[in-house]
C-alpha cells in the first residue's frame, strides 16, 4: 500500500471514533529506555571509578539508549503522519509538554549559572579576589565568540523563515532556510571546537575552567542535539511529513533551536564579555 493510500486509511479509522484523544497502545520502548539509561549510569559510574570493562559498558548502554529513542521517535512518526493520531486536540497536549521540557531545560542551567554568579559576584581569597583569576588568559570576546554569536543569531532567524516559509506554502523557500541553519550549526560547533583546542586553559585550571568548560559544553551539546533535531524535520520535510497545519515536530525543533540561542546570549554576555 502506497504512503497516501496508507495515510487516507488511517485517516478514514480515526474518523470513526468517538473522541479527539490518542489511546496509546501498550509499548515495549519505555521499559526498554528505563534499562538502557539505568545500565548507561552504571557503565558511567565504572569507568569513572576505572573499574574493568567500565568503558564497554558505558559505550555499548549508549548505543542501546540511541536505538531505543530511534525506534521510539519512529511509532510517534507513524502515528503523527500515517495513522493521524496527532489531532488538534493531541497537539495542544504535545506542545505543553515540549514547554515543560524547556522550562526543566532553563531549570537545568539556572543551576550552573548561579554557581557562575556565586564565585564571580563574590570571588574568595582562593582565586585572589578576583574574576578571573589573574594567572587565566580568557578569550577575546571581539573574536570567535563574537562570530559564534552572530552565526547563532543569524540561524534563529533562517529557521524563522523556513517556518513562516512553510505556513505560506513556499516548499523551496523552506528547505533553503533549513539548509542554511544547518550549515550555521555546524560552523558554530566547529569553531566552539577550535577555541578549545586553542584555550589557554583547561577544564583542571581552577573554578573558572570548571564553570567555563561546563557551560560552554554543555551548550555545545545542545546545539548538537539541536542540530540533529532540525536535519530530522528537515528529512521529514523532504518525505513529505509536514503540511502548513500540521507540523509539530519542526515547530517543536523551532522552539528548542531558539532556546539554545537565548542561553548562548547569556553565555556570551557573562562568560565572555564579564568575564573579560
Amino acid at each position: 500500500m502506497s504512503y497516501a493510500k496508507t495515510r487516507r486509511f488511517y485517516k478514514a479509522k480515526l474518523k470513526t471514533s468517538m473522541h479527539p484523544y490518542h489511546i496509546i497502545t501498550p509499548s515495549p520502548w519505555p521499559f526498554l529506555i528505563s534499562i538502557a539509561v539505568f545500565t548507561t549510569a552504571v557503565g558511567t559510574t565504572m569507568y569513572m571509578h576505572r573499574y574493568e570493562n567500565g568503558l564497554l559498558i558505558l559505550v555499548i548502554s549508549l548505543l542501546q539508549v540511541i536505538l531505543v529513542m530511534c525506534l521510539w521517535w519512529r511509532d510517534v512518526i507513524r502515528e503523527a503522519t500515517l495513522e493521524g493520531a496527532h489531532t488538534k486536540r493531541v497537539q495542544a497536549g504535545l506542545r505543553l509538554g515540549f514547554i515543560l521540557f524547556l522550562v526543566s531545560e532553563v531549570m537545568f542551567f539556572f543551576g550552573f549559572f548561579m554557581s557562575f554568579f556565586y564565585i564571580a559576584l563574590s570571588p574568595g581569597p582562593a582565586i585572589g579576589c578576583e574574576w578571573p583569576p589573574t594567572q587565566i588568559v580568557t578569550f577575546n570576546p571581539m573574536g570567535l565568540p563574537l562570530v559564534n554569536t552572530f552565526l547563532l543569531l543569524l540561524s534563529g532567524a533562517t529557521i524563522t523563515f523556513a517556518h513562516h516559509s512553510l505556513i505560506e506554502g513556499a516548499f523551496a523557500k523552506t528547505a533553503f532556510g533549513l539548509c542554511a541553519t544547518i550549515l550555521c550549526a555546524t560552523l558554530f560547533v566547529n569553531i566552539q571546537m577550535y577555541e578549545y583546542t586553542h584555550a589557554a586553559f583547561s577544564i583542571s585550571d581552577g573554578i573558572y575552567g570548571s564553570i567555563f568548560y561546563t557551560l560552554t559544553g554543555l551548550h555545545g551539546v545542545h546545539v548538537i542535539i539541536g542540530t540533529l533535531f532540525i536535519f530530522v524535520a528537515f528529512e521529514r520535510f523532504l518525505i513529505g511529513h509536514y503540511t502548513r497545519q500540521h507540523h509539530f515536530g519542526f515547530e517543536a525543533s523551532i522552539w528548542y533551536w531558539h532556546f539554545v540561542d537565548v542561553v548562548w546570549i547569556f553565555l556570551y554576555v557573562f562568560i565572555y564579555v564579564f568575564s573579560r
